[in-house]
């Protein structure tokens, strides 16, 4: 008797990673709420409160608010818009400042001596 080759290869569809996203997997769908919430920020005072003509108010609006909506859904580096903010505030927050001793440069005594270490409360 003989046994049937069989292969456990298979092949993986093309939208396979598209579970949370919307409009056929382009867009994830924390990045559509964003935009949507930027647009309702951002277009509700040009639409009520700037009293200009109707032509020229649609004209603002679409500068304004296209490019806002394409970057609002794109998001930037992976990170939609808001946890690309909250990334920038933690880094401005957390940061530090490298000071380097420069070569060639003769120092006083003072700005040479090293600062005392403090002892951290709770280690032994």
């Amino acid at each position: 008797m003989e046994e049937k080759e069989y292969s456990n290869i298979y092949a993986i569809p093309a939208n396979y990673t598209d579970s949370g996203k919307i409009l056929g997997g382009m867009f994830e769908l924390r990045n559509a709420v964003e935009a949507g919430f930027l647009v309702l920020l951002a277009g509700y005072p040009e639409l009520m409160w700037i009293p200009i003509p109707g032509t020229i108010r649609i004209v603002v609006m679409t500068v304004t608010l296209i490019p806002l909506v394409v970057v609002a859904l794109m998001g930037i580096d992976g990170d939609s818009l808001f946890q690309y903010a909250g990334h920038m505030i933690k880094f401005c927050i957390t940061r530090r400042k490298l000071n380097f001793r420069r070569v060639g440069y003769s120092y006083e005594k003072q700005q040479l001596r090293n600062k005392p270490k403090t002892k951290k409360k709770g280690k032994a």
